[in-house]
């Protein structure tokens, strides 16, 4: 699970994540990241899930929002500790198993140079 300190939660926030941040997409998600927001204040590291209606019904939303959320929480300790994370998982992800939404994840992470090699 998620640590509640972890959670990206304001409105504020993701907007200025996925307006400034960069951003890498694979086949079942895209990533967008901020590393080092000064305005935010102390060093944090948060992140927040964009999952839309296009992936389907709300249990199909769900799930996929929970195996999202358990691959982030396994990832946490390996990103840079002032970092602000947005994962939005695209249609794809609602028929693609754990491992392929993590293989994904990991790629995205590793484009955008936040998750070092071994950790994967």
């Amino acid at each position: 699970m998620l640590p509640s300190c972890a959670r990206l939660t304001r409105r504020r926030d993701f907007g200025l994540v996925v307006r400034q941040g960069l951003r890498t997409g694979r086949r079942t998600v895209v990533v967008h990241a901020v590393i080092g927001d000064a305005e935010a204040g102390p060093p944090r590291r948060q992140v927040g899930f964009v999952v839309s209606g296009a992936i389907g019904g709300a249990v199909v939303r769900h799930r996929v929002l929970r195996r999202l959320r358990h691959l982030v929480a396994a990832r946490l300790a390996y990103l840079p500790l002032d970092c602000l994370l947005v994962v939005r998982a695209l249609s794809p992800a609602a028929t693609a198993t754990s491992a392929e939404l993590g293989s994904d994840l990991d790629a995205a992470l590793r484009r955008l140079r936040l998750l070092r090699v071994e950790a994967a």
